[in-house]
């Protein structure tokens, strides 16, 4: 007889896997997670009849020749979980398998049949064969002993009431149960597709970032920054608590149709350019713009912030000025107008002649490719280990797939963090892709239901796994509605709920801690902007918000529960002015956060805490230690009453402390 439809390949297979999580896209891309993160896997596992059942994580590192695996747990409603420890970088392959479990059936029926009085000879048998089959598993103690129970089972087979009963007694002990669970029968076994998950280094998880242009580094007016004049500033930047230095494009700027003053169309004599104008006769993406000085002072620079635990971020700006080598020697990687002129970069009516975009639809995009690999190879070697990318959503995805595992594999240490304020599910796309990072929304969520909303959708739903949010309270080129008043309040809220809400965040200095906010009229950008000239600051000088800021850092890194962006809980508060949410961590570390939303009055309400996130019952006192301000209160139950008034401190920084 003819079939219309081929036999399946695994037609013994009793048992169904399904849903597991996390999955990306049907197991397309692979999850993310940091070194000794424990990974929680769950999966749908069901199987016909009324036999048990049997479920595994497998998990290996790479560099694993053979799987290890953990016994699931049902859950209920035939959902089932289990977890392991991500001890190394790197890719970690996971997946479920579930089977029958027959002897677990087996000694189940034993026991359901001994209750009801019955006299079992071929259960024993039965026994007998599947000790029998777990002695060629085990090994030492554990074989010597299967054997012996083996024995006694089968000489239970006669009618000798002592070797009967011994025989009951081996067939429904905890001692079997541990054995059928080490070595288990996987009889027919049905194994889910195998899942990829990427394990990054802590910092890609909880960093502090500072972002300045080392151009406007210099303490004397009117001489251009350098990278010497950044290193003076690295025990400011350090005693601040940051541990990222993120400097703009430190590239050779090009001279043809340069921007001046507030992007103007037209330079005048003495500006500085724009940094993102890359490359001019002195060369492109991999030189140095001498003026910051050369590759040694580069190099001495990286060097010399390693002894404050700073890192440098560099940025991947993909784009060239007219001068750039790339335009005289590759003018194929760039398109073509039907004049002969290469197309500048253009946002309508906005024109960006100083700009050349990078062609990824160019015939010769091998080495497009490739030579952009060696840009960052290049970096890689002088010691940066963090990439910021300017604008990735305009560039190629197949590209960035590409490189970011290219790059990844040789340096496994490398963060890059996509600079992408664009469509949502492109943004989401560029994380499934590889990037350790992303810019958010951030700076336009102000309201509680627009926060709480969208740190639910971060750490919540299905982008938990995959997109890791950076919070940028501005950045060099935005400066937010909110902050245009220069009101002190503000700069403070917006700063610690960044710095609160999620492990990585960062601000653009020193024009965020010196509450600099005049704006270009209209927009949301800065008036006299730091990317179009060089600025003058007073290196020294200190506020309340430099306090507040290395204070926040400083308790940041103190506290475990800061550590993780997706261990948030929103708590109830019965005001739309006060923001209430908690962070645990697993050594015990909690942390209560409450905060104002309104700069100018004084807001109350009562929060009430989930007790039982905080190991608490509704009759128990316990302390709640403000970390900032050193008030202590003591607190009952799960409803207690809160105040704050932002010309002291718009918020609370509460540690939770048994009494």
């Amino acid at each position: 007889m003819k079939n219309h439809f081929p036999f399946p390949t695994s037609g013994q297979s009793r048992a169904i896997v399904e849903r597991v999580s996390p999955e990306i896209d049907g197991g397309r891309f692979a999850t993310k997670a940091i070194v000794n993160e424990i990974i929680t896997v769950e999966a749908d596992v069901i199987i016909d009849g009324h036999d048990n059942l049997a479920a595994r994580l497998l998990f290996k590192h790479e560099s694993d020749k053979n799987w290890s695996e953990v016994i699931m747990s049902d859950m209920g409603n035939d959902r089932w979980v289990g977890r392991f420890l991500a001890e190394k970088q790197g890719f970690y392959t996971y997946t479920v398998e579930a089977w029958v479990d027959h002897i677990a059936s087996w000694q189940h029926e034993v026991e359901l049949k001994v209750r009801d009085g019955q006299r079992l000879v071929v259960e024993i048998m039965q026994g007998e064969i599947f000790l029998n089959n777990m002695a060629k598993l085990a090994k030492g103690d554990d074989k010597k002993a299967i054997q012996e129970a083996a024995k006694a089972m089968k000489a239970g087979y006669f009618p000798n009431d002592s070797r009967y009963e011994e025989a009951i007694q081996i067939a429904m002990s905890d001692q079997m149960l541990e054995w059928l669970t080490k070595y288990p029968e996987r009889q027919s076994a049905f194994r889910y597709q195998e899942l990829k998950l990427y394990v990054d280094r802590q910092k890609a998880g909880f960093s502090a970032w500072y972002s300045m242009f080392p151009r406007s580094a210099s303490r004397e007016i009117g001489k251009h920054g350098t990278f010497k004049d950044v290193e003076v500033l690295l025990p400011r930047i350090a005693e601040m608590g940051f541990d990222v230095l993120y400097l703009p494009p430190v590239h050779p700027i090009g001279k043809t149709h340069r921007k001046g003053k507030n992007n103007t169309v037209n330079a005048e004599e003495g500006d500085a350019g724009v940094p993102y104008g890359i490359g001019s006769e002195e060369g492109g993406h991999t030189a140095i713009h001498s003026e910051l000085g050369n590759l040694a002072d580069f190099k001495h620079l990286i060097e010399a912030c390693k002894e404050y635990d700073i890192e440098i971020a560099m940025d991947l700006a993909i784009q060239c000025s007219p001068d750039h080598p790339w335009v005289k020697e590759h003018p194929d990687w760039f398109k073509i107008l039907p004049d002969g002129t290469i197309k500048y970069a253009e946002n309508p009516p906005k024109k960006y002649q100083d700009i050349y975009p990078v062609n990824f639809e160019t015939e010769d995009w091998k080495n497009l490719w490739q030579e952009l690999k060696s840009v960052m190879t290049t970096w890689a070697e002088w010691g940066v280990k963090i990439i910021r990318v300017d604008n990735p959503h305009t560039k190629s995805f197949v590209f960035w797939e590409w490189v970011i595992a290219e790059i990844k594999k040789d340096y496994p240490d490398m963060i890059f963090l996509a600079e992408a304020f664009t469509k949502p599910k492109v943004m989401q796309q560029l994380a499934k892709l590889g990037y350790t990072q992303s810019y958010t929304y951030y700076v336009w969520r102000t309201t509680k239901a627009e926060i709480t909303q969208y740190m639910t959708e971060l750490t919540k739903g299905e982008m938990k796994d995959y997109f890791r949010p950076n919070f940028w309270p501005n950045t060099h080129d935005i400066d937010p509605y909110m902050l245009q008043t220069g009101h002190e309040p503000l700069f403070l809220i917006r700063y610690f709920m960044a710095a609160t809400l999620v492990g990585n965040y960062g601000i653009f200095g020193p024009t965020y801690e010196y509450l600099y906010h005049a704006p270009y009229p209209g927009k949301e950008e800065y008036a006299f902007s730091e990317k179009y000239e060089i600025k003058w600051w007073n290196w020294e000088h200190r506020n309340k918000l430099t306090y507040i800021i290395t204070q926040v850092n400083k308790i940041r890194k103190e506290n475990t529960a800061f550590h993780s962006t997706n261990n948030i809980d929103f708590c109830q508060i019965d005001n739309d002015q006060l923001l209430a949410y908690l962070k645990t961590a697993s050594n015990g570390n909690r942390i209560l956060c409450i905060t104002s939303l309104d700069g100018y009055n004084r807001q109350g309400g009562f929060v009430k805490i989930p007790l039982w996130k905080i190991g608490k019952n509704e009759w128990e006192n316990y302390r709640v230690h403000d970390l900032i301000s050193g008030a202590t209160y003591i607190w009952k139950g799960d409803t207690n009453f809160v105040e704050l008034d932002p010309n002291i401190l718009p918020f609370h920084l509460f540690r939770i402390e048994d009494i």
